[in-house]
């Protein structure tokens, strides 16, 4: 079996079974494919003739070639998903990274915006002319669902119900989010008054770009730079600190983790006790500052 065949298969097993999203996908297949050039390389070819030797080696190389922990960590994670899946399907005899450690990475908290600050951004732009209103429409579904960057911009005018209040997001696992009121009036607005203005005929996409095109990651990066700036927050935003926030903000209120899971579009609850456990750091770091006897 050739190696694009161990890949293809794998490719299949993450978007058929695992649901997972294309920028996951998108990171596995990187890090494979890296090990492949590796190999090649070494004199060793082919994915079924690895040994552990070989995935050390890797480790190692990458290391010494200035990659960071955390790359050479994500790297042989990748590739422990990789053997397993080929294992588990019969085409490989045995997972040759299953007794490849790494040095563990501490994970850094998420970066949470406190209400003002959140406030303060969705407050910048102005809803007087279209391009304003599209902005508002974008900040607040971004904060309202806790959605990727990716899922905002890919979102066509069809995956928004107002009369529900409900957006369907289609990226990896398909799943259908509430937005709250403000958002869906900022939405409505963008959608009756600026939309039929900057769209182009027969573009299906909900958010577009000054052309009249699908928005682009690049183009929605720019102008939450710009109202970042507007809105003052020194160590500025990025759309996983909006992400962060929806979630962090959620447990705050009472939202159960297993509900938020669902909502993010994790696939393993472990990354949404990420949040749980900021929170929980959050709380306690106010206690301590705030009671007297602490």
């Amino acid at each position: 079996m050739s190696n694009a065949a161990y890949i293809d298969n794998f490719k299949s097993y993450l978007t058929q079974e695992r649901h997972a999203s294309k920028n996951t996908i998108s990171a596995y297949i990187c890090d494979i494919t890296k090990f492949g050039e590796f190999l090649c390389a070494s004199g060793k070819d082919n994915f079924a003739d690895v040994t552990e030797h070989e995935i050390r080696h890797f480790a190692s190389q990458l290391a010494s070639n200035g990659r960071s922990p955390a790359t050479v960590v994500r790297c042989i994670a990748s590739l422990k998903a990789f053997y397993s899946r080929l294992t588990s399907a019969g085409l490989i005899e045995s997972n040759p990274a299953i007794g490849v450690s790494t040095a563990s990475v501490p994970k850094k908290a998420p970066r949470i915006l406190s209400g003002d600050e959140i406030v303060s951004l969705l407050e910048q732009p102005d809803t007087n002319d279209a391009k304003g209103r599209r902005d508002k429409a974008m900040l607040e579904t971004l904060y309202a669902t806790g959605i990727r960057v990716s899922e905002l911009i890919a979102l066509d005018v069809s995956d928004v119900n107002l009369n529900t209040g409900l957006i369907t997001c289609h990226s990896g696992r398909v799943r259908t989010i509430p937005i709250y009121e403000a958002a869906a009036r900022a939405i409505m607005d963008y959608f009756e008054f600026s939309r039929p203005l900057l769209a182009i005929s027969g573009e299906n996409a909900l958010f577009v770009n000054t052309t009249g095109a699908r928005m682009s990651r690049q183009g929605f990066w720019k102008l939450l730079k710009c109202y970042t700036e507007k809105a003052q927050i020194s160590d500025g935003i990025t759309p996983q600190m909006l992400r962060n926030s929806f979630a962090a903000h959620l447990l705050e209120n009472g939202a159960d983790v297993r509900l938020l899971k669902e909502l993010l579009g994790h696939a393993d609850i472990s990354s949404t006790q990420v949040y749980a456990r900021a929170v929980k750091k959050q709380l306690k770091d106010s206690y301590n500052k705030a009671h007297p006897r602490a």
